[in-house]
C-alpha cells in the first residue's frame, strides 16, 4: 500500500475552494480493482463533528475525487518515479480545474499527462466528475421544485465553497436542460401506446398559444402526447401537428375517441388525416361558454342547469330530447345562442351515444385534462417575472410538463375503457381479427 499526502493546492482564481489540511488519501491496488483509503487525524475530526457532519463530507467527497483520477493517472502512466521502458506517457503537473460537486462548480487540481508526441491525455474519471449533465440535474431539480434562479445560490447548502452558481450561470444551465426536456417530449414515438382517447385543445400559456395533444392508454394512464406552438383554429397547424403524431407512430387504421374543443380547423385536419369515419366528442365546457356567450348574465345559471341536466342523463334517447328541449328555450332567448348549440348537436352526445358508462363519461365529457395539467405548469413558472418569446414559454412549458407527467393518476372510470373499445370497433374480437386469428 501506498500513502500519499496531499498538498495545499495553488490559489488561482478558479481554484477557490480551501484544500483539506492534514488528509491521507491512500491506495491499495490488486489486478483491475482498486482500494481506496482516506485516514482523518482522530482529534481534528471530533473538532469537526461540532461544526457539523457536512462540511467533513465534503472534504471526504473532494478528497475521493482525487483519489480516483489519481488512480487513473497511475494506471496510465505508472508509478510515480518509477523507471518504466514501456511507459506511453508520462505526468505533466498540475493545473487549476474544477468539478461538479454539491450543485456547483468546486475548484479542482487536474493532474496533466502527455503521451510520447506530447499531445494532452485527456483523463476520462476527471471529465466525468466535470461533466455539466451533473449539474444540470441539480439545477433542474430545483428549479421545477418552485427554486427561481434569483435565489438558486441560496437554496443550495453552504458546507461546500463553489463557483457556477450566480443566477446567469443558473439559467444558462436551465435553458440547456429544459431545451432538451421540450425535445424528449415532442420527440418520443408513440408507437408502443395503446391508445383508445385522444384530448386536442388549444391552451393560451403566458401570452401565447400552443396546441396540446393527449392520450388515454386502454388501462387509463395519460400521455402527453404532443405540445405545438400555434392554436388550434389555423388548419395548416393542425395537419402538422396531427402529421408529426403519425410519424411518430401514432396508428391511423385505429379508431379513438376524439374529445376535441369546437376549432372547425382540427375537425378537418383530424378528417383529412385519419379519414372521415372518426368518433368526434365536443367538449361540453367549450359548447357551454359558447353558449352562454350569446345570453345576457342573467340567463346563465338557468342555461347552465339544463345543459347540465340534459348532458348528465344516462340514456342516449332522453339525452337527445333533453337537449332538444334546452334548443327551444334558448331560441326564445337569443337565436344565436341556439344556433351555437345545434351546430355540434350531436357530437356533444357522442358518449351517450357509445354508451359510456357514467363515471367514465365525467373524465372525457370536457378537454379538463389537458387544462388541469396546465394548470399546474402554469404553477411550476410561477417565478418567471419576463416572458421574452414564445420559444422560452414552449420550452418552460415542454420541461414543466415532463415533470408533471410523473404524478398523472388514472381517469376515474378506467375500468370501463374496454366498453369504450367494443364500441369504437376496437374490442377483444376484433382486435384478433385484425391479427388474422379466429375467434370462436
Amino acid at each position: 500500500m501506498q500513502e500519499v499526502y496531499t498538498k495545499e493546492p495553488s490559489r488561482s482564481r478558479r481554484d477557490r475552494r480551501p484544500a483539506p489540511r492534514g488528509r491521507v488519501v491512500g491506495f491499495e491496488a490488486s489486478g483491475e480493482e482498486a482500494m481506496v483509503r482516506l485516514a482523518f487525524p482522530m482529534g481534528e475530526l471530533v473538532a469537526r463533528l461540532r461544526e457539523g457532519l457536512e462540511s467533513l463530507a465534503c472534504d471526504a467527497g473532494l478528497l475521493l475525487a482525487e483519489a480516483v483520477v489519481k488512480d487513473e493517472v497511475e494506471r496510465r502512466v505508472g508509478p510515480a518515479h518509477a523507471r518504466l521502458p514501456e511507459r506511453q506517457a508520462e505526468r505533466w503537473g498540475h493545473e487549476a480545474g474544477y468539478i461538479a460537486f454539491a450543485g456547483r462548480k468546486v475548484g479542482f487540481r487536474r493532474p496533466r499527462v502527455r503521451d510520447a508526441a506530447g499531445h494532452e491525455v485527456v483523463l476520462e474519471r476527471y471529465r466525468q466528475l466535470q461533466a455539466p449533465g451533473r449539474r444540470g440535474a441539480d439545477v433542474a431539480r430545483r428549479v421545477l421544485c418552485g427554486v427561481s434562479t434569483r435565489d438558486y445560490e441560496k437554496a443550495l447548502d453552504g458546507f461546500c465553497d463553489g463557483y457556477g452558481i450566480d443566477k446567469s450561470s443558473v439559467s444558462r444551465q436551465w435553458k440547456a436542460v429544459s431545451a432538451a426536456r421540450l425535445r424528449e417530449l415532442v420527440e418520443r414515438p408513440l408507437g408502443d401506446l395503446d391508445l383508445a382517447v385522444i384530448f386536442l385543445d388549444g391552451i393560451r400559456f403566458q401570452g401565447y398559444l400552443f396546441a396540446v395533444a393527449l392520450g388515454v392508454d386502454s388501462g387509463g394512464c395519460k400521455h402527453i402526447l404532443g405540445l405545438w406552438e400555434g392554436a388550434t383554429e389555423n388548419a395548416t397547424v393542425c395537419t402538422m401537428l396531427l402529421g408529426d403524431l403519425v410519424t411518430r407512430g401514432l396508428r391511423t387504421d385505429h379508431r379513438y375517441l376524439w374529445v376535441i374543443d369546437g376549432s372547425k380547423a382540427l375537425r378537418k385536419g383530424i378528417e383529412e388525416v385519419f379519414g372521415a369515419d372518426v368518433v368526434v366528442h365536443r367538449c361540453h365546457a367549450h359548447k357551454e361558454r359558447n353558449v352562454l356567450d350569446h345570453l345576457p348574465k342573467k340567463h346563465h345559471a338557468t342555461v347552465r342547469m339544463r345543459l347540465g341536466a340534459a348532458w348528465g342523463m344516462k340514456d342516449y334517447a332522453e339525452a337527445r330530447a333533453a337537449l332538444r328541449k334546452v334548443v327551444e328555450h334558448l331560441r326564445t332567448l337569443s337565436e344565436g345562442a341556439a344556433a351555437s348549440l345545434e351546430e355540434a348537436f350531436e357530437e356533444t352526445l357522442t358518449l351517450h351515444r357509445l354508451g359510456v358508462s357514467d363515471l367514465l363519461r365525467r373524465s372525457l365529457r370536457t378537454t379538463n385534462a389537458i387544462e388541469n395539467n396546465f394548470s399546474l405548469t402554469r404553477r411550476g413558472c410561477r417565478n418567471v417575472k419576463r416572458w421574452r418569446s414564445a420559444g422560452m414559454a414552449w420550452r418552460w412549458a415542454g420541461a414543466v410538463l415532463l415533470d408533471v407527467e410523473k404524478r398523472f393518476h388514472r381517469i376515474k372510470g378506467h375500468r370501463d375503457l374496454g366498453q369504450l373499445l367494443t364500441a369504437l370497433g376496437r374490442g377483444p374480437q376484433q382486435a384478433e381479427l385484425a391479427l388474422g386469428k379466429e375467434v370462436a
